[in-house]
């Protein structure tokens, strides 16, 4: 009989103490997810593809018609100014040049003799027109003597009038000779004039002939090579295609939503599909003043802050991340445990205060696709509760959980309690804003 009542009393006292436990359990309330502030780095990346450019490329072409003779470099040569790339048949055109230079040659000996024995013989004839004059001069005045004193008729008179006539007609032509041959007479300029044409002749013989043979403008790299040897080219199509010597320019479309993220100067990580383990360092160089209107986009110019790696080739794609903004010690929480849409800085946020879930309101920083800066509300070891149907004021025990900035999802926490370590020195991992290719 005692027997009986000592079991009856046990199985009592076991149930009296599963009651108050489960009353216990429920005056605690249900666990939550929970996350114990801490401050961690927090940066903000965005990535996207950008092509390699150079700053600048030419086409180079035939300005004449011709018959190609030689192609003297490759695709992927690299050039020096003036380095012949492509020669043209120029027999022609050699002949031509001979021809210009003879006529030039002799423009050049009709002036030389106009300025020597031209001159000479224009004065020596002036001076003979001039003894000529003076002797028909003297005899007429001899004749007219002769004729009053009557021993010459009239007719003798008629006839030196004449030669003095003509005497002095040809002193008056040797004198527009000898001033033609002056350096401003007229046969003189006329002579300079042919010179001049002959001169300009030569020269235009000289630059189509040089236009047979064309030279790099300046150091560059071939890119494309469309021209053989034996075909007849024509002017205004693109023989070769030259990349300009300089420096190496990265260029990328940036969807205009992230404008405001974007600074020169900004430090950017890149990185080659092909090359995935060899990445290099560059920065903002520029970002265009105007918008893409079709594609939404705004042009973002990179230059490299080394050498470039030798198996970069213009037009490949590339992978760039830029790091837009970076706090190294800040107060971070993931944008799933905000209570409420963010409202310009402000936000709202659900903290466990002697075992009970209280509103919070927090004022915010710099902000991530998956992360958040907060500036005032919460300090280093408060919990917050990430739970998504605990209200305020309800009981709750909290369950904290490992988070990572990026991590698609929160962890349990390693075992040791209610106050485990929480996100650690990772919470503050880059921020991805992918854009894609």
């Amino acid at each position: 009989m005692n027997k009986r009542v000592l079991t009856l009393a046990l199985c009592a006292a076991v149930l009296v103490a599963a009651v108050a436990a489960v009353g216990a359990m429920a005056l605690r309330g249900p666990q939550v997810d929970a996350l114990v502030v801490q401050s961690a780095p927090l940066v903000r990346t965005l990535q996207f593809s950008a092509r390699v450019a150079t700053l600048s490329r030419v086409d180079v072409g035939s300005t004449l018609t011709g018959r190609v003779a030689q192609v003297r470099v490759a695709e992927g040569a690299q050039v020096r100014q003036g380095d012949v790339l492509v020669q043209l048949e120029s027999d022609e055109l050699r002949a031509a040049l001979a021809q210009a230079v003879a006529a030039e040659r002799q423009a050049q000996s009709r002036l030389v003799g106009l300025r020597s024995s031209g001159r000479s013989a224009a004065q020596a004839a002036r001076a003979q027109a001039d003894a000529t004059l003076q002797a028909a001069s003297a005899s007429l005045v001899r004749v007219q003597q002769l004729v009053a004193q009557g021993f010459y008729s009239a007719a003798q008179l008629d006839e030196a009038q004449r030669a003095v006539d003509v005497a002095r007609a040809q002193q008056s032509s040797a004198q527009a000779q000898v001033q033609a041959n002056a350096d401003a007479g007229t046969d003189v300029v006329q002579s300079q004039a042919q010179l001049a044409l002959a001169q300009a002749a030569t020269v235009a013989a000289q630059a189509r002939l040089a236009q047979t043979t064309l030279v790099a403008p300046a150091d560059a790299r071939v890119l494309v090579r469309e021209v053989e040897p034996g075909q007849i080219v024509q002017p205004g199509k693109a023989l070769l295609s030259l990349a300009l010597a300089g420096p190496t320019q990265l260029v990328a479309q940036v969807d205009e939503r992230f404008l405001d993220q974007l600074q020169p100067g900004q430090t950017a990580s890149v990185v080659a599909d092909a090359f995935a383990g060899q990445r290099f360092a560059a920065r903002v160089l520029s970002i265009a003043p105007s918008v893409d209107a079709q594609r939404g986009a705004i042009e973002a110019k990179f230059a490299l802050e080394q050498q470039p790696p030798a198996f970069l080739r213009e037009d490949m794609t590339l992978s760039v991340e830029v790091e837009t903004a970076r706090r190294e010690r800040a107060l971070v929480l993931p944008q799933a445990a905000l209570r409420s849409p963010m409202e310009g800085e402000q936000a709202t946020v659900l903290v466990l205060q002697e075992g009970r879930a209280q509103v919070r309101s927090v004022r915010l920083g710099l902000r991530t696709l998956d992360a958040v800066e907060v500036l005032d509300g919460l300090a280093e070891g408060d919990t917050v509760l990430r739970g998504g149907a605990v209200q305020a004021g309800d009981r709750v025990r909290a369950r904290v959980v490992a988070w990572k900035a990026g991590s698609a999802a929160p962890g349990p926490a390693a075992q040791g309690g209610a106050q485990g370590k929480g996100q650690g020195g990772d919470a503050g991992a880059a921020l991805t804003n992918a854009m894609g290719r």
